[in-house]
């Protein structure tokens, strides 16, 4: 047993890769599989934005003549020269309870990532900033919100046997519509908002946040200074991304927090469509968009994934704000009863305790993991 690298010109081995969690998680109600079509965009290197300033190498290892691992390793340039660092990440592991092929996977990405210059190596963490970190460690009995990474409760002690540690860990919280939420937060983010001169713009349809989308690569990365652990976007990256959050946005969920004529913040949520996925097997044709769009109209859960304020504004309240059309958009439609608030990571503990008090039960974690090599 030895992993082989794929070759990705060759379409039975990355339909070998992409289908075997479709085996693994055969039996498992609550996994739900990726959209097929942004899953095979990842394999093409003429196509995908992340190519175009990083590599990436993907692996499998057979035993018997069957697939019973596979894991990518990825090159990721841009964080790098932002971070000052040498770091590989892994990504998309996945094996049967098998610690010789996990071994094997894992022998070969830390041999490949040495190869290139690189000097540690950091997982589970993809390709895009709406990729989901990290290896689910608490919370398998419920069903992942979309994008999120779920997994088999083995899953951990097979990386840990690789030499990987925690790195930190990330949770996942649910905020229900019945939320009784603190009418001072309110009263703060107005006066802000009025004190500081800032508004927040709203969408009624995909043409007006597709226009909208055009700010969001300078949003992102302004609110990346001053941290660590993030990688800038590209153009062609926010085009990606923008096509993809397009796809499945209710537009009335998305808000930008503007100064005059500038963005300074954003919070990005949508509705949950993982139950189709599971219906449709991730297939948009020929008919699973039916399905799609049946969901989109109808589901009551949402997501709330993705929330940041540019340096200048951080304090001084305007996580108030965030944190006001955070609830908004719970109870701001009657349809939507559910949200999940995804993946905040645990030094971020000012950030947990208050939506803890606010009521959000922190029901899921996800483990990044590093080691060096």
């Amino acid at each position: 047993m030895i992993a082989v690298q794929i070759n990705l010109s060759d379409r039975a081995q990355v339909r070998e890769f992409l289908d075997l969690p479709f085996r693994i998680y055969r039996d498992i109600p609550q996994w739900v599989p990726p959209l097929r079509m942004d899953d095979r965009a990842r394999l093409d290197p003429k196509r995908y934005p992340f190519y175009r300033h990083s590599s990436a190498a993907f692996f499998l290892v057979r035993h018997n003549a069957r697939t019973v691992g596979r894991l990518a390793v990825l090159d990721p340039c841009l964080y790098n020269e932002h971070n000052h660092e040498q770091t590989a990440f892994f990504h998309l592991f996945e094996c049967e309870n098998d610690p010789g092929a996990a071994a094997e996977l894992f022998a070969a990405a830390f041999d490949w990532a040495r190869t290139r210059g690189l000097n540690r190596i950091l997982g589970p963490k993809g390709f895009t900033a709406l990729d989901g970190l990290g290896l689910l460690v608490k919370g398998f009995e419920r069903r992942p919100a979309l994008g999120l990474p779920y997994n088999l409760p083995y899953y951990p002690a097979l990386v840990e046997a690789q030499g990987f540690e925690k790195a930190n860990d990330i949770v996942s919280g649910y905020l229900g519509a019945n939320i009784q939420f603190p009418e001072r937060i309110h009263e703060l983010a107005e006066r802000v908002r009025e004190r500081r001169g800032l508004r927040i713009a709203h969408f009624h349809s995909r043409r007006e946040l597709r226009a909208a989308l055009k700010h969001l690569k300078a949003l992102y990365n302004g609110a990346l200074e001053g941290t660590s652990g993030g990688t800038p976007i590209t153009d062609d990256e926010i085009k990606s991304l923008a096509d993809q959050m397009l796809w499945f946005a209710d537009p009335e969920l998305i808000k930008i927090v503007m100064k005059d004529e500038h963005p300074v913040g954003f919070l990005l949520a949508y509705p949950d469509i993982s139950a189709a996925l599971q219906k449709t097997q991730g297939r948009i044709f020929p008919f699973g968009w039916l399905t799609i769009l049946r969901e989109l109209r109808t589901t009551d859960w949402i997501n709330i994934n993705g929330a940041g304020m540019i340096e200048e504004y951080r304090g001084l309240g305007g996580t108030a704000i965030l944190y006001s059309e955070m609830f908004k958009s719970v109870t701001g439609n009657p349809r939507y009863r559910h949200a999940e608030v995804v993946q905040i990571g645990l030094e971020n503990d000012k950030m947990q305790r208050e939506m803890e008090n606010f009521g959000v039960d922190f029901y899921k974690m996800h483990r990044v993991y590093k080691t060096n090599l």
